[in-house]
């Protein structure tokens, strides 16, 4: 097919490469040109100086940017996406953003005659490189039904949840299992360190027990290890954790831990950790340790 991918992040970027891997005629776009340019010379494709230039023609276009702001703003700016998406063509969101914004785009695309996916996904940088990420989707089956087999090359899981608003609705509940389990991961870390324990072998053996988790597996050896460089970042978390509680808010929701970790989080940034690895919290427990 002929697609469109806007937004090169450390997401974006490999997502965009496994596109025209699988040998679709990718068009990208990102805010730094350079960025652009430096993709189209790693992948066959072409790059555009504008959103709607980049989406002409397009079967699918994906989208994977920051937060709201910035994608209402490659959407539905002067030269957004809905402003060059043919009639007919199928938008796919990947921004992990507000459910709110979800509906109010698939609104406006379907003013336009044009499809819309919000589609969030989880696995980290690590699961976009190597195209293994997991993708919760909201929209109509139709779009889906376009679109899924062309995420196919970036994913290994993806299944539609529901309306419009379902995929974001969804990862937020991933952010609130991952905020819990690293804090029970730091907490657990920093325990068995101040017992006196060896931690490498402690954890080597309970991550295969009803303790395991995605998190432990990956995570406990670096948080050891004092390494706190490894994808997403103690910013995006709140970023997201903000989305997850004022959702809560609108639908009654109680998330007391989730509250906590996310006021903890905060306690990372003001250490000067805002662009380390969520698993920072650790250092938050250490704080003042030799």
């Amino acid at each position: 097919m002929n697609v469109s991918f806007i937004g090169l992040g450390v997401m974006g970027y490999p997502m965009a490469g496994h596109l025209a891997k699988a040998g679709h005629d990718v068009t990208v776009y990102n805010r730094t040109t350079a960025k652009a340019e430096t993709w189209t010379e790693e992948h066959k494709g072409s790059y555009a100086t504008t959103p709607a230039k980049a989406c002409v023609g397009a079967d699918i276009v994906f989208v994977c940017v920051g937060n709201d702001n910035d994608l209402r703003e490659v959407v539905c700016g002067d030269e957004g996406v809905l402003s060059g998406i043919k009639k007919g063509a199928v938008l796919v969101d990947h921004t992990t953003a507000s459910a709110d914004i979800a509906r109010e785009i698939a609104g406006l695309a379907l003013e336009q005659g044009v499809g819309f996916l919000d589609a969030p996904v989880s696995g980290g940088q690590a699961g976009a490189e190597n195209g293994v990420l997991s993708v919760m989707v909201g929209g109509d089956e139709a779009s889906f039904a376009t679109a899924s087999p062309v995420m196919d090359s970036y994913s290994k899981s993806i299944r539609l949840l529901g309306e419009a608003g379902s995929g974001q609705l969804a990862k937020m509940v991933n952010q609130i299992c991952i905020g819990g389990l690293v804090q029970a991961l730091s907490e657990a870390v920093h325990f068995a360190k101040r017992a006196g324990l060896d931690a490498e072998q402690v954890f080597d053996v309970i991550q295969h027990g009803a303790a395991g988790s995605w998190q432990m597996v990956n995570r406990h050896q670096t948080m050891i290890n004092d390494e706190f460089d490894f994808g997403f970042a103690v910013d995006w978390m709140r970023k997201d954790f903000n989305i997850v509680l004022d959702e809560a808010r609108k639908n009654g929701a109680r998330l007391p831990v989730t509250a906590i970790v996310d006021q903890f989080y905060a306690d990372v940034q003001e250490m000067g950790g805002g662009r380390l690895d969520t698993s920072s919290l650790l250092k938050r427990l250490e704080k003042g340790d030799k």
